[in-house]
Parts: C-alpha cells; sequence; structure tokens
C-alpha cells in the first residue's frame, strides 16, 4: 500500500469499518461489494488488505490489532504485543528515554511510549515510517519518528533495533546480510550504555558478542525471537523467557553447562525450545532432578514426576528397539490407533513412519524415536 493509499484509509475510518465487515460477511466478494457501494477499486482493494491484515494480526497484538496500519513484510517482523511489552517495561526499570532503530511499522516504539519513556524512533524507509506515524497517532502517543540510516543515528541513554532479515530474495539466516547488518550495529549500539537487539530465532550462537546476555522468548510452545542484551542491560549470559498462558517464567544459567547423562528412568521431558536454543538444558535437569540419555539429545529422563511449565512431560511405558516391523506388531498388540510420533537424533521421517505402521485401535499413546547412548530406540509413553 503506497502513503497516498494510507493517508486516503487514515481520512476515513468509516471506509476501515465497511471493508472489515465485507470481509468477514461477504468472504472473496467482498471487492464487488465495495465497489457496489462505490468505493474506488484501488482504495477498496486497500481497505480490504488491511482488514485482512488487522484479522492475522490477532495473534500477536490482541484487539490492538483492529486500530493498527499494517504492511505484509512489516507484520511478519513485528513483535508480539506480550514481548513488546515485558521488554519495554524492562527498559523503563533502567532508562527514561530510547531510540528505537530500524522501527518498522512502530510497534515496539508503541511499547516503550506506552511504558512512560520518551521515544525517538528511526527508520530508512519513508513509506514505512509513515506507517509508524500513523500507528502512533492512532495510539494517542508521542512518538519521534524520523526517516533515517540506524548507523548515523545519535543515541539516547537506551537503544533498541530490529533490524530487516528479509528482502526480495527472502529471508536471512547470516547476520552479516541483515540490514543493517549486525556487526554495524552491535558497533553503533556500544555508543549507549543500556540497549537490545532483537534477532532471529535461529541465531547462531558464534555471533553473541562477549559480555552480552543472550535471551531466546517463546510464546504458549513457540520460540518467537531471541534477543541480544547489551551494555548495562546484560546480566546474565544465557537467558530463556517463557510466556505461557500470558504469565511469564524465566531460567536462567551459563549456557555451557553439561546435562549428567544416564538411563531411561521413569519420566521423559521435552524442554521448550527457548531452553534448547539458549543452551539452558542442564539448568533444568539440575532444577528437575533428571538427566540426559545422549549427551546431544536434549530429551531428559528422571525417577520422579516434577511439573515444571520448562518442559512437557510424558510418563515412560515400554522402551523398544527402533524396528518399524517390530514397532507395526508391538502396537497393534496393544491396539493403538491414534499415535504422536516425536523424533531427535534418529533422522527419521515421523510421517513416512506412520504409513509403515498402519495404525489400527482405539488406544492412544505418543511414541519417542531418539538415542539412548549410541542405540536407537522407541519409547512408549503418556503424557503425564
Amino acid at each position: 500500500m503506497d502513503t497516498s493509499l494510507l493517508a486516503a484509509l487514515k481520512a476515513r475510518p468509516e471506509l476501515q469499518t465497511q471493508a472489515a465487515e465485507a470481509l468477514r460477511s461477504d468472504g472473496d466478494r467482498a471487492p464487488l461489494t465495495l465497489r457496489k457501494a462505490g468505493v474506488e477499486p484501488d482504495l477498496a482493494a486497500a481497505a480490504l488488505t488491511l482488514a485482512e491484515l488487522r484479522e492475522k494480526a490477532r495473534e500477536k497484538f490482541g484487539e490492538r490489532a483492529a486500530s493498527l496500519y499494517l504492511t505484509r513484510a512489516g507484520l511478519e517482523q513485528a513483535t508480539r504485543w506480550v514481548v513488546a511489552e515485558r521488554r519495554a517495561a524492562r527498559f523503563a526499570r533502567h532508562a527514561a528515554a530510547v531510540t528505537d532503530l530500524c522501527c518498522g511499522l512502530g510497534t515496539e516504539a508503541l511499547a516503550f511510549a506506552e511504558a512512560g519513556m520518551r521515544v525517538e524512533a528511526v527508520d530508512l524507509n519513508g513509506a514505512t515510517a509513515e506507517y509508524a506515524r500513523a500507528n502512533a497517532e492512532a495510539a494517542g502517543l508521542a512518538v519521534g519518528i524520523e526517516v533515517a540510516d540506524a548507523l548515523r543515528t545519535p543515541l539516547l541513554e537506551s537503544a533498541f533495533a530490529d533490524p530487516a532479515r528479509r528482502s526480495g530474495a527472502g529471508r536471512h539466516f547470516n547476520p552479516a546480510e541483515y540490514s543493517p547488518p549486525l556487526n554495524d550495529l552491535l558497533a553503533h549500539m556500544a555508543k549507549t550504555r543500556f540497549a537490545a537487539l532483537k534477532l532471529g530465532p535461529g541465531i547462531s550462537h558464534e555471533w553473541i558478542p562477549e559480555g552480552a546476555e543472550a535471551e531466546w522468548v517463546s510464546v504458549d510452545r513457540d520460540v518467537v525471537e531471541a534477543c541480544l542484551w547489551l551494555g548495562e542491560a546484560a546480566e546474565v549470559p544465557r537467558r530463556a523467557s517463557l510466556c505461557k498462558a500470558g504469565e511469564w517464567h524465566e531460567l536462567s544459567g551459563s549456557g555451557a553447562e553439561k546435562a549428567p547423562v544416564g538411563e531411561v528412568a521413569a519420566y521423559l521431558y521435552e524442554p521448550d525450545g527457548a531452553i534448547i536454543r539458549a543452551g539452558l538444558v542442564a539448568e533444568l535437569a539440575e532444577q528437575l532432578d533428571a538427566h540426559t540419555a545422549n549427551e546431544t539429545i536434549a530429551y531428559l529422563y528422571g525417577d520422579e514426576l516434577r511439573k515444571t511449565p520448562f518442559a512437557r512431560s510424558w510418563k515412560v511405558e515400554e522402551v523398544w528397539p527402533l524396528h518399524p516391523k517390530k514397532l507395526k506388531a508391538l502396537l497393534a498388540e496393544r491396539g493403538i490407533g491414534r499415535l504422536t510420533i516425536k523424533q531427535r537424533g534418529t533422522g527419521i521421517d515421523p510421517a513416512a513412519l506412520r504409513k509403515q505402521l498402519k495404525l489400527k485401535g482405539t488406544n492412544e499413546a505418543t511414541l519417542v524415536l531418539t538415542r539412548l547412548g549410541e542405540a536407537h530406540a522407541a519409547i512408549l509413553c503418556q503424557e503425564a
């Protein structure tokens, strides 16, 4: 959507409502509904696109989505509100003002402003900056937004950056290809005392600078981002932050410890993805009085069930060799027709194995494919 269409939509809130209602009631015929109402084709398309994106944005922003001005690329990179709100609260405990670099649609800037901070935001793309201004205006928040190069922007007492990780060629997994590149941003953000930099959750540990805190964040078991905390903001080497049903849980540590190795026990735990990515499996194992059965695989085993927000747990029922023909017979004997198949460290495709098993029966179970030492095994279990 170009800025002229954005301006036209801002000037016609009734059209925004009309488009949302047409999309809900008429589906694919919504464009015809708006055109019959006399709306110009380009403006109708823009209004319906905005309505579609706002509906999609509910997962990230809840009811706030209904007043946001969005683009597809901007929505994809935008931080979930529950994460942005929590990060802004951490900033606000240490600083009164923040520079928001690569601000995108401005949703992080809104979170900072709602936390009571003075916010100066910049984005290199003029059209994107217009969306950020529209969102600040719609929220009734005072946010300074300028078109500027993040690497040339003077920083306030704290700074946040969310560099672009997509281009016309797709998503960038190499931080050197971020826009701006990660190392350049790190050098620039070292000029302020308190800073944080949002990254994709797949960031390699080799990119984490010495002295930084690396945090991985998951929301309802979905790992959504990593964040580097820099300067005075760094509190621990590694942190995993999990939001479950709106409640936050944290586990921190060095990220360098190794969990003890032992045998299969009565209960199997699968750590949350944020725990695994942060390298905190050993810290979780200590909490659970548990161990691994292979030091390279993140399943944990313990003799007692200990409920934790950091992992799912299963009661181990049987341990079998990982031979598909034998598994088919064993599952058939037990009448298991509904089977959740999980795997780590075996290279087996669960979907392909499911076809081989030809499941029948009314019973339900979970089958975990993994390695116990160097041996491949299948663990039959029930969620605890």
